[in-house]
Parts: C-alpha cells; structure tokens; sequence
C-alpha cells in the first residue's frame, strides 16, 4: 500500500493546483481558437498545446520542463531563451516577401513608422506604472519589451525579451501571438472609427511594376543602411534581407524555397510549443503578466491608430490620396493586417482592392518593429 499511496504522489492529479487547472483552460482555448476560428492556427494551436503540456505537475526531481536544467524541454526551449528561432523565422518571412509594392510607392514607407509609435507610447506607461506599483517591478528594460508587444511582431518581441527581460519572456511572447491572432477582431473598430465613409471608398492608383534590378539592389541597400544606423538590428534584418535575396535572385530558388516552407514550419513549431510550455501558472498567473497583456492590448490599438491616423495627415498635403485604412496595416502582422485592410475596404466599396497597397506599410512595419527593437536593445544594453 505505501507504494501505490507513493505513486498517488507522483501522479499530477494529486499535484494539480488551481492555476495549472487554470492554465489548461486557457491552453485548451488557444487550441479551440486556432481550429474552429481559425485564428493563426500554425501558431495557437502549438502555443496552445505547449501550454495545457506545461501545467502538467511533475515531480520536481523528474526534470521535464522547460526551466528544468537538463530536460529535452529545456534543450528546445534553448532557442527562444537565446533568441535563435526569430531570426530563423524571419529569414523564412523574408523568403516569402514581395517588396515590390512598397518600393512602387515608397511614401507609404511612412504609415509603417509611423505604427510604431505603440511601441514608444507603451514603454512610456509601463515605466510609468512601475513607479506607481512597486509589486510589478518594470524597470526601463522590462519596459522597453513590454512596449515591442505593439508592432505585433511575435518574433521581434521574443527577441527583445530574451534580451532584456527574459523573466518575462513566457507573458511577452503569448501577448503579442495573441494579439496578432486576434487582428481581425481588434483593428476593424478602430479603422472605422477614425475613418468616414468617404474615406473608406477612396481608391487608389494601382502600384507602379517594379524591375528585378530593384528587388535585387534593395536586400542589399537596405540591410547595408539600416545596420550601419542601428547595429542592434543586424540578426534580424541580417536573415530578413537574406530570405528575400535568396528569393529576388532567382539563382537560389532551392534555398529560398526551403527556408520559407519547410525550415519556417519547423521553427515555428518548435517556438510556439516551448513558448506555450514556458506558461507555467507559478510564472504566468501574476500581477505581472496580467498587466502585460493590457499594456500590449493597448499599445496594439495605439499603433492601429497611429498608422490611421498618419495616413488621414498626409492626405493633407497629398494630390493622390491614400485610403486611410491602409495605415492600419502599418503593423508588423504580415499578412493578417493587410488582409483586415482589405475586408474592411470591400465591405464599404466590394470593387476596391487595398491589399497590394496595404502590404507596402505592412512590410515596412516588420522592418520598422527590427529597428525599433534594434534601437532599444542598443540603448539599454548596458
């Protein structure tokens, strides 16, 4: 009998706790998002599964997790704690990008900057908020990868935590996948609240084409320009210009093919499972991560606004008028933005296509979250 009361023990039934009960729900949840919404799927449903496999209470001699020094889990969980999968994965967006649209019309350049401003704005309150509440603990570090959550770019902000507050890394990574999964339901409200009508409708020219001597030259020059300003960027930017040279020369067509299909599907599967596993409800269920997650839900709205509202100023000075809601793609959730631009678009005019024109500030909004991140890891490194 003291045996079989000794295996009770172990079991995680006996060790389940309120949280990690909690925790599997939510997990459980992600799951049901991804198949039945289908909200990102090739990320919350790994996320999701990552998380109910977290909460599963082990014995702490047995080393299964992923904070567990020598488990398998540990091992993959590697490569989000250093900040290895993001770079991977976006030398696999960077194989998949088309440029094209944003150097035909390269002013919209501008509403892609002009959405980072989430990011600031959001690093602002929560260093704010830590000199209010000493129990949340967010120094300018903590901070500045709070605030990232804006350019709702997954892979940036795993990479910035990672670096600079890695003790919140688990919170970070879930708010900003779930905030990106949840695009098609956060941004169209905010679209059309800061937008009339009129606005909606308005069409515009159709892109100029783009020469392959320009898809090849810009990898090049825009790596060359942006490392040089900001150094802090390089692993990102260093393997998204890679992918799209691999994909603009037209001589690596094997290379870029693997790394936007088969190697971007292994990372991603790798980082949402050992990112949702890392949600363990001892570190998540805090004060903290609760905080995280209404700081990114509003830097995520501020950044939509943002690019809204920059699109609906240059109007102002502009004899071809952007549709403003093109500035909303602005954010760094490639393609899910553009495709939100576009729905919302043709709900008002079903013979206006906005998405070519809304990859432009789409695209320039994942190299701008790099920079971003680049620019505040350089200044807080010390």
């Amino acid at each position: 009998m003291d045996i079989f009361y000794q295996f009770i023990e172990t079991t995680g039934f006996a060790q389940m706790t309120w949280g990690n009960a909690i925790m599997i729900v939510i997990g459980i949840v992600f799951i049901s998002l991804a198949i039945i919404k289908d909200y990102e799927p090739l990320l919350l449903l790994p996320i999701g599964f990552g998380a109910v496999l977290g909460n599963i209470p082990f014995v702490e001699n047995m080393a299964l997790g992923v904070y567990s020094e020598g488990s398998v889990m540990s091992y993959i969980y590697f490569g989000v704690r250093q900040g290895i999968f993001p770079p991977l994965i976006f030398l696999g967006i960077g194989a998949m990008t088309d440029f094209s649209t944003m150097l035909s019309n390269p002013k919209l350049i501008l509403l892609g900057a002009a959405a980072q401003i989430g990011i600031f704005l959001t690093l602002i309150g929560a260093v704010f908020l830590g000199g209010m509440f000493d129990s949340l603990n967010f120094g300018i570090k903590e901070a500045a990868a709070i605030g990232i959550i804006g350019g709702a770019d997954g892979p940036t902000s795993i990479f910035l935590a990672s670096k600079l507050a890695p003790h919140l890394l688990g919170a970070i990574a879930i708010a900003a996948y779930s905030y990106m999964a949840l695009v098609p339901v956060i941004q169209p409200p905010i679209m059309k609240l800061l937008t009339t009508k009129n606005e909606r409708l308005i069409r515009m020219k159709p892109p100029r084409e783009v020469g392959k001597r320009e898809k090849i030259i810009f990898p090049i020059a825009a790596f060359l320009i942006c490392s040089l300003i900001v150094p802090g960027a390089i692993s990102l930017l260093g393997m998204l210009f890679l992918g799209n040279l691999l994909k603009e020369s037209c001589v690596t067509e094997r290379l870029a093919q693997t790394a936007r299909t088969s190697m971007i599907d292994i990372v991603t599967i790798l980082l949402g499972f050992s990112v949702g596993a890392s949600t363990q409800a001892s570190n998540f269920l805090t004060s903290q991560s609760l905080c995280i997650f209404g700081l990114g839900a509003a830097s995520f709205c501020v950044a939509t606004a943002g690019g809204v509202l920059s699109a609906k100023f240059m109007n102002l000075f502009l004899k071809d008028k952007i549709n403003p809601l093109v500035g909303a793609a602005g954010v760094s959730a490639v393609p899910d933005s553009a495709r939100v631009v576009q729905m919302v678009g043709q709900q008002e005019d079903p013979d206006n296509f906005l998405l070519m024109h809304a990859m432009a500030p789409n695209v320039a909004g994942v190299i701008g979250s790099a920079i971003a991140a680049g620019i505040l890891w350089s200044i807080l490194v010390h």
